[in-house]
Protein backbone atom coordinates (compact mmCIF):
# COMPACT_ATOMS: atom_id res chain seq x y z
CA UNK A 1 0.00 0.00 0.00
CA UNK A 2 2.68 2.27 0.86
CA UNK A 3 4.51 1.56 -2.10
CA UNK A 4 1.11 2.03 -4.46
CA UNK A 5 0.12 5.71 -2.62
CA UNK A 6 3.75 6.91 -2.72
CA UNK A 7 3.74 6.45 -6.57
CA UNK A 8 0.62 8.08 -7.26
CA UNK A 9 1.49 11.05 -4.66
CA UNK A 10 4.66 11.45 -6.64
CA UNK A 11 2.44 11.59 -9.79
CA UNK A 12 0.88 14.99 -9.17
CA UNK A 13 3.83 16.22 -6.86
CA UNK A 14 6.30 16.24 -9.27
CA UNK A 15 7.79 19.54 -10.19
CA UNK A 16 7.11 19.23 -13.91
CA UNK A 17 4.09 17.40 -13.27
CA UNK A 18 2.28 19.53 -11.24
CA UNK A 19 3.37 22.72 -14.00
CA UNK A 20 1.63 20.83 -16.68
CA UNK A 21 -1.89 20.07 -14.37
CA UNK A 22 -1.88 24.23 -13.61
CA UNK A 23 -2.23 24.76 -17.10
CA UNK A 24 -4.71 21.87 -18.05
CA UNK A 25 -6.73 23.05 -15.10
CA UNK A 26 -6.33 26.40 -16.82
CA UNK A 27 -7.16 25.91 -20.12
CA UNK A 28 -10.05 23.55 -19.60
CA UNK A 29 -11.69 26.35 -17.18
CA UNK A 30 -10.90 28.78 -20.33
CA UNK A 31 -12.69 26.57 -22.27
CA UNK A 32 -15.63 25.66 -20.06
CA UNK A 33 -16.06 29.72 -19.87
CA UNK A 34 -14.64 30.64 -16.36
CA UNK A 35 -12.17 32.90 -18.57
CA UNK A 36 -10.99 34.63 -15.94
CA UNK A 37 -9.79 31.96 -13.61
CA UNK A 38 -8.83 30.08 -16.74
CA UNK A 39 -6.70 32.79 -17.86
CA UNK A 40 -5.02 33.17 -14.02
CA UNK A 41 -3.95 29.49 -14.03
CA UNK A 42 -2.26 29.32 -17.47
CA UNK A 43 -0.22 32.12 -16.66
CA UNK A 44 0.53 30.64 -13.30
CA UNK A 45 1.62 27.47 -15.04
CA UNK A 46 3.67 29.92 -17.44
CA UNK A 47 5.28 31.46 -14.68
CA UNK A 48 6.00 28.32 -12.50
CA UNK A 49 8.09 26.94 -15.89
CA UNK A 50 9.70 29.92 -15.88
CA UNK A 51 11.18 30.16 -12.10
CA UNK A 52 11.50 26.22 -11.95
CA UNK A 53 13.43 25.59 -15.15
CA UNK A 54 14.99 28.91 -15.14
CA UNK A 55 16.74 29.51 -11.90
CA UNK A 56 18.83 26.98 -9.66
CA UNK A 57 15.69 25.87 -7.40
CA UNK A 58 16.90 22.29 -8.22
CA UNK A 59 20.60 22.87 -6.77
CA UNK A 60 20.17 24.39 -4.32
CA UNK A 61 17.53 21.59 -2.69
CA UNK A 62 20.17 19.21 -4.20
CA UNK A 63 23.53 20.65 -3.29
CA UNK A 64 22.63 19.53 1.09
CA UNK A 65 21.50 16.74 -0.02
CA UNK A 66 24.89 15.66 -2.10
CA UNK A 67 27.09 17.53 0.72
CA UNK A 68 25.36 15.76 3.42
CA UNK A 69 27.93 12.42 3.31
CA UNK A 70 31.33 12.00 2.45
CA UNK A 71 33.07 8.81 0.90
CA UNK A 72 35.79 7.35 3.33
CA UNK A 73 39.10 7.81 2.76
CA UNK A 74 41.80 5.77 0.85
CA UNK A 75 43.08 5.17 3.91
CA UNK A 76 39.64 3.23 5.22
CA UNK A 77 39.92 -0.43 6.09
CA UNK A 78 38.95 -2.64 3.31
CA UNK A 79 35.20 -3.77 3.31
CA UNK A 80 33.47 -7.42 3.74
CA UNK A 81 30.96 -5.84 1.29
CA UNK A 82 29.50 -3.91 -0.95
CA UNK A 83 25.93 -2.94 -1.68
CA UNK A 84 24.92 -1.70 -4.68
CA UNK A 85 20.92 -0.35 -4.77
CA UNK A 86 18.77 -0.15 -8.11
CA UNK A 87 17.71 2.75 -10.47
CA UNK A 88 20.30 2.68 -12.58
CA UNK A 89 19.48 0.09 -15.12
CA UNK A 90 17.20 0.52 -18.08
CA UNK A 91 15.41 -3.05 -17.68
CA UNK A 92 12.87 -1.93 -20.14
CA UNK A 93 14.77 -0.44 -22.86
CA UNK A 94 17.12 -3.73 -22.09
CA UNK A 95 14.26 -5.92 -22.49
CA UNK A 96 13.56 -3.57 -25.62
CA UNK A 97 16.58 -3.27 -27.30
CA UNK A 98 18.44 -6.07 -26.26
CA UNK A 99 21.25 -3.80 -25.44
CA UNK A 100 22.53 -2.92 -21.94
CA UNK A 101 21.71 0.31 -21.22
CA UNK A 102 22.13 2.58 -18.43
CA UNK A 103 20.03 5.52 -17.21
CA UNK A 104 21.00 8.75 -15.34
CA UNK A 105 22.02 7.14 -12.45
CA UNK A 106 24.12 4.97 -14.01
CA UNK A 107 27.34 5.93 -12.56
CA UNK A 108 26.39 3.80 -9.58
CA UNK A 109 27.37 0.75 -12.02
CA UNK A 110 30.51 1.96 -13.07
CA UNK A 111 31.33 2.87 -8.96
CA UNK A 112 30.34 -0.83 -7.78
CA UNK A 113 32.61 -2.10 -10.87
CA UNK A 114 36.03 -0.16 -9.49
CA UNK A 115 34.92 -1.44 -5.75
CA UNK A 116 34.80 -4.99 -6.95
CA UNK A 117 37.93 -4.40 -8.47
CA UNK A 118 39.64 -2.99 -5.98
CA UNK A 119 38.38 -5.29 -3.17
CA UNK A 120 37.94 -8.31 -4.58
CA UNK A 121 37.59 -10.22 -1.52
CA UNK A 122 34.45 -8.16 -0.66
CA UNK A 123 30.71 -9.48 -1.17
CA UNK A 124 29.37 -7.39 -4.41
CA UNK A 125 25.04 -7.41 -4.04
CA UNK A 126 23.02 -5.42 -5.96
CA UNK A 127 19.71 -4.76 -4.58
CA UNK A 128 16.55 -3.69 -7.17
CA UNK A 129 13.24 -5.58 -8.29
CA UNK A 130 11.06 -2.99 -10.20
CA UNK A 131 9.69 0.51 -9.14
CA UNK A 132 7.03 0.27 -11.65
CA UNK A 133 3.56 0.68 -10.75
CA UNK A 134 2.56 -0.38 -14.38
CA UNK A 135 3.91 -2.04 -17.46
CA UNK A 136 6.56 -4.44 -15.31
CA UNK A 137 9.57 -5.49 -17.80
CA UNK A 138 9.68 -9.12 -17.77
CA UNK A 139 13.42 -8.82 -16.65
CA UNK A 140 14.08 -7.12 -12.99
CA UNK A 141 16.85 -4.94 -12.65
CA UNK A 142 18.35 -6.90 -10.98
CA UNK A 143 18.45 -9.28 -13.72
CA UNK A 144 20.20 -7.11 -16.02
CA UNK A 145 22.10 -5.57 -13.60
CA UNK A 146 23.93 -9.41 -13.33
CA UNK A 147 23.99 -9.20 -17.46
CA UNK A 148 25.65 -5.88 -17.04
CA UNK A 149 28.41 -6.88 -14.03
CA UNK A 150 29.18 -10.21 -16.93
CA UNK A 151 29.62 -8.11 -19.81
CA UNK A 152 31.93 -6.49 -17.84
CA UNK A 153 34.24 -9.12 -17.09
CA UNK A 154 32.92 -10.05 -13.39
CA UNK A 155 33.06 -13.72 -13.10
CA UNK A 156 29.28 -15.66 -12.93
CA UNK A 157 28.27 -16.03 -9.13
CA UNK A 158 30.29 -12.40 -8.02
CA UNK A 159 27.45 -11.07 -7.86
CA UNK A 160 24.31 -11.81 -5.20
CA UNK A 161 21.01 -10.75 -6.25
CA UNK A 162 18.22 -9.11 -4.96
CA UNK A 163 15.24 -9.02 -7.33
CA UNK A 164 12.11 -8.37 -4.57
CA UNK A 165 12.90 -4.67 -3.69
CA UNK A 166 10.59 -1.84 -5.29
CA UNK A 167 11.38 1.36 -3.06
CA UNK A 168 14.41 1.82 -0.79
CA UNK A 169 13.02 0.47 2.79
CA UNK A 170 12.41 -2.81 0.82
CA UNK A 171 16.25 -2.32 -0.45
CA UNK A 172 17.36 -2.28 3.16
CA UNK A 173 15.35 -5.25 4.77
CA UNK A 174 15.63 -7.59 1.81
CA UNK A 175 19.09 -6.93 1.67
CA UNK A 176 20.09 -7.28 5.46
CA UNK A 177 17.67 -10.63 5.49
CA UNK A 178 20.24 -11.95 2.16
CA UNK A 179 23.20 -11.16 3.69
CA UNK A 180 22.57 -11.31 7.02
CA UNK A 181 25.54 -8.62 8.33
CA UNK A 182 27.56 -9.86 10.81
CA UNK A 183 29.00 -7.50 13.95
CA UNK A 184 31.71 -5.76 13.22
CA UNK A 185 31.97 -6.23 9.13
CA UNK A 186 32.16 -3.26 7.49
CA UNK A 187 29.30 -3.08 4.45
CA UNK A 188 29.70 -0.04 1.76
CA UNK A 189 26.00 1.13 0.47
CA UNK A 190 26.73 2.78 -3.52
CA UNK A 191 23.74 4.71 -4.46
CA UNK A 192 23.24 8.13 -5.57
CA UNK A 193 24.40 11.20 -4.31
CA UNK A 194 21.08 13.07 -3.30
CA UNK A 195 19.63 9.81 -2.03
CA UNK A 196 22.22 9.16 0.15
CA UNK A 197 20.85 10.49 3.28
CA UNK A 198 17.38 8.86 2.94
CA UNK A 199 18.94 5.55 2.27
CA UNK A 200 21.43 6.00 5.18
CA UNK A 201 18.71 6.47 7.65
CA UNK A 202 16.44 3.48 6.74
CA UNK A 203 19.53 1.17 6.53
CA UNK A 204 20.13 2.34 10.22
CA UNK A 205 16.78 1.95 11.09
CA UNK A 206 16.69 -1.61 10.23
CA UNK A 207 19.62 -2.35 12.50
CA UNK A 208 21.97 -2.58 9.09
CA UNK A 209 25.04 -0.20 9.94
CA UNK A 210 26.87 0.44 6.32
CA UNK A 211 29.32 3.44 5.41
CA UNK A 212 28.10 5.49 2.43
CA UNK A 213 29.45 5.54 -0.87
CA UNK A 214 28.20 8.86 -3.08
CA UNK A 215 28.26 7.22 -6.76
CA UNK A 216 27.26 10.19 -8.84
CA UNK A 217 26.27 14.25 -8.15
CA UNK A 218 24.08 16.95 -10.11
CA UNK A 219 25.88 19.81 -8.43
CA UNK A 220 29.17 21.16 -7.94
CA UNK A 221 31.07 21.54 -4.39
CA UNK A 222 31.39 24.94 -5.38
CA UNK A 223 28.31 27.37 -4.81
CA UNK A 224 29.31 29.88 -7.46
CA UNK A 225 28.57 26.99 -10.04
CA UNK A 226 24.94 25.57 -8.02
CA UNK A 227 23.67 28.90 -7.68
CA UNK A 228 24.36 29.36 -11.88
CA UNK A 229 21.24 29.80 -13.88
CA UNK A 230 20.23 26.54 -15.73
CA UNK A 231 20.78 27.38 -19.32
CA UNK A 232 18.19 24.30 -20.53
CA UNK A 233 14.77 24.26 -19.10
CA UNK A 234 15.10 20.69 -19.15
CA UNK A 235 18.11 20.63 -16.86
CA UNK A 236 16.30 22.89 -14.30
CA UNK A 237 13.03 20.74 -14.26
CA UNK A 238 14.66 17.56 -13.93
CA UNK A 239 17.14 18.68 -11.35
CA UNK A 240 14.23 19.92 -9.48
CA UNK A 241 12.40 16.66 -9.64
CA UNK A 242 14.68 14.61 -8.20
CA UNK A 243 15.62 17.31 -5.25
CA UNK A 244 12.19 17.53 -4.35
CA UNK A 245 11.45 14.12 -4.38
CA UNK A 246 14.17 13.39 -2.11
CA UNK A 247 12.94 15.94 0.45
CA UNK A 248 9.32 15.10 0.09
CA UNK A 249 11.13 10.91 0.70
CA UNK A 250 13.00 12.53 3.90
CA UNK A 251 9.90 13.89 5.19
CA UNK A 252 7.47 11.04 4.53
CA UNK A 253 9.79 8.56 5.64
CA UNK A 254 10.39 10.10 8.89
CA UNK A 255 6.67 10.71 9.53
CA UNK A 256 5.91 7.03 8.48
CA UNK A 257 8.75 5.66 11.16
CA UNK A 258 10.92 4.17 8.56
CA UNK A 259 13.80 6.77 9.56
CA UNK A 260 14.37 7.85 12.65
CA UNK A 261 15.97 11.33 11.37
CA UNK A 262 14.50 13.86 9.35
CA UNK A 263 17.91 14.48 8.06
CA UNK A 264 20.34 11.82 8.51
CA UNK A 265 24.00 12.67 9.29
CA UNK A 266 27.63 11.18 9.34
Amino acid sequence: MFFTISKVFWLAAAPSNMILFVFLAGALLWAMGRARWGRRLVVAAGGLYFVFATFPLGGMLAAPLENRFRRPPDTAPAPDGIIVLGGAMADAMIEDRGALVLGPSGSRMTEAIALALRYPQAKLVFSGGSAKLTGQSEISEAEAARLFFEAMGLPEGRVLLEDRSRNTWENAVFTRDLVQPKPGERWLLVTGATHIPRSMGIFRKVGFEVVAWPAHYFTSSRWTQVLSFNRQASDGLFLLDIAVREWIGLAVYRITGKTDDLFPAP
